[in-house]
């Protein structure tokens, strides 16, 4: 006998994507977050494309899958979506030290980030 399978935690017009480990800081992940947040999945992938930062492109690979997810796991149609949230958290340090002048060690704290998209099917205007 198995476990009884659990609810979606989505609703039925939405799809997820999420990378647990981007080395960036989360400050830095969230800005690029924000940029896309609200916007329509193709210009959400296109403003992430020509973005000069270099998290962006960690950033666009989870949107794209979260795309993906979206037409192939839950067969919602990809013109009609856009990016419903983007969230931002923390994940772990690295903790490294620095070698200074006169004996001295610096503490240098290597950052990464948790990142979460979630896109949603826009409702028909009737």
């Amino acid at each position: 006998m198995s476990k009884a399978k659990t609810p979606r935690a989505q609703k039925d017009n939405e799809a997820k994507a999420a990378a647990s480990v981007i080395q960036a800081s989360p400050r830095k992940v969230n800005l690029v977050a924000q940029m896309i947040r609200g916007l329509g999945a193709q210009p959400a992938v296109a403003a992430l494309t020509f973005s000069k930062r270099r998290v962006a492109n960690d950033v666009k690979k989870v949107l794209q899958a979260a795309i993906a997810n979206a037409e192939n796991n839950h067969s919602l149609d990809v013109d009609r979506l856009y990016v419903a949230e983007a969230h931002v958290g923390r994940s772990f340090k690295l903790k490294r030290f620095h070698a200074r002048a006169r004996g001295r060690g610096v503490r240098v704290v290597k950052t990464w980030s948790n990142l979460t998209v979630i896109v949603r099917e826009r409702e028909e205007k009737a």
